[in-house]
């Protein structure tokens, strides 16, 4: 994410207006999670991504009618079973994205990104607020500001520090959120270098693991091709993505803040992710299982043309050694191994400045 700020801040210091279009909810078969951006600049080309598809396109569609008018809106999406069937999801999904407007020549909106970005360089925390009227579905009246771990903010706010932080609960939680209060609309995005977990598999330890993450500060996010498992109610701290198959996962915004636990339900769809995963650039991959199933697994890998340095990224079996038998305690485990590699990347990263 830090990579996609520095595309906003570049791109307005070099005086380019942009539309900006965020997911703020989705359910169901939604290509992507909340939080996911892309950027819309006046030519209709993009940097990120909100899915592909059908959602992508109509979201270029309305950014280029907000560079025209100037003007932020907020939009319902629903996508109908084909729609997600090209996807590759099981069912249609629905949600909401908002299209902001950033003008370069606001010296508000310069010295926001500017700060966003020290939040990541001084492994800070902060959070980007958008507060707007919506009247027909254009956001009216709209300023955006961010709001620093010490409650300074930085932007044009007419709010005081103590009101943003009653709305928002202390902004405590480590996800996109959002609040009606009189009638007015607050979009709250944590700024943070924490990194997020993608849990691969929705069964019993990947619910224990999603609690456990959310406490530690790590953004989550839950993947699986069964509702039954993969929702809101049994993972309400998360986000939930619904796929149609491990064997074709959906565009994650998979970088090197992003940590993957592949807990599947069986060896054939971990060894689908860890062959997709492989290729990406994460900081971390874990896979559960005993070493009998690894070694078989790196076997196939190896056939799929994968060298033993690649295998070497994988921690397999996953999770710090403490004798764990139950799911919670596996859970433990697991996020203790998390907490760790969080730690040994950010120093690394410390000792390089």
């Amino acid at each position: 994410m830090k990579k996609f700020y520095q595309n906003v801040f570049r791109l307005i210091s070099s005086g380019e207006n942009l539309a900006l279009a965020t997911i703020l909810y989705s359910s169901g078969s939604a290509p992507r999670s909340a939080g996911a951006k892309m950027i819309v600049r006046s030519d209709g080309s993009i940097i990120g991504t909100v899915g592909g598809g059908r959602l992508e396109a109509e979201t270029i569609q309305l950014s280029q009618k907000v560079h025209i008018s100037h003007q932020a809106i907020m939009q319902d999406f629903d996508l109908t079973g084909n729609d997600a069937a090209g996807l590759g999801m099981i069912c249609g999904g629905s949600g909401k994205i908002f299209i902001d407007y950033i003008t370069a020549d606001d010296p508000d909106m310069k010295a926001v990104y500017e700060s966003v970005l020290s939040t990541f360089e001084h492994e800070q925390k902060s959070w980007l607020i958008t507060e707007f009227m919506l009247v027909q579905g254009e956001a009216k009246e709209r300023q955006q500001y961010l709001v620093l771990q010490d409650k300074t903010i930085v932007g044009g706010c007419q709010s005081s520090a103590e009101f943003i932080n009653t709305v928002f609960g202390g902004l405590t939680k480590n996800s996109i959120h959002t609040e009606v209060r009189a009638g007015r609309h607050y979009i709250a995005e944590p700024i943070r270098n924490a990194g997020t977990v993608y849990l691969f598999g929705a069964g019993h330890v990947s619910q224990q693991v999603a609690r456990l993450t959310n406490m530690v500060g790590f953004r989550t996010v839950i993947i699986d091709d069964r509702p039954e498992f993969a929702n809101q109610k049994r993972f309400p701290e998360a986000e939930v993505l619904l796929i149609g198959d491990f064997k074709c996962l959906p565009e994650m915004f998979i970088d090197s803040d992003s940590y993957l636990v592949i807990v599947t339900r069986g060896h054939l769809n971990d060894g689908a992710v860890l062959e997709q995963t492989l290729l990406s650039g994460a900081v971390y991959i874990g896979m559960i299982g005993s070493k009998r199933k690894r070694d078989t697994l790196y076997k196939d890998m190896q056939q799929k043309g994968f060298c033993e340095e690649d295998l070497r990224r994988v921690h397999a079996p996953i999770g710090i050694e403490i004798y764990a038998e139950t799911p919670e305690e596996i859970a433990v485990s697991i996020v203790a191994e998390l907490i760790k590699a969080r730690a040994e990347r950010e120093k690394c990263l410390t000792q390089k400045k």
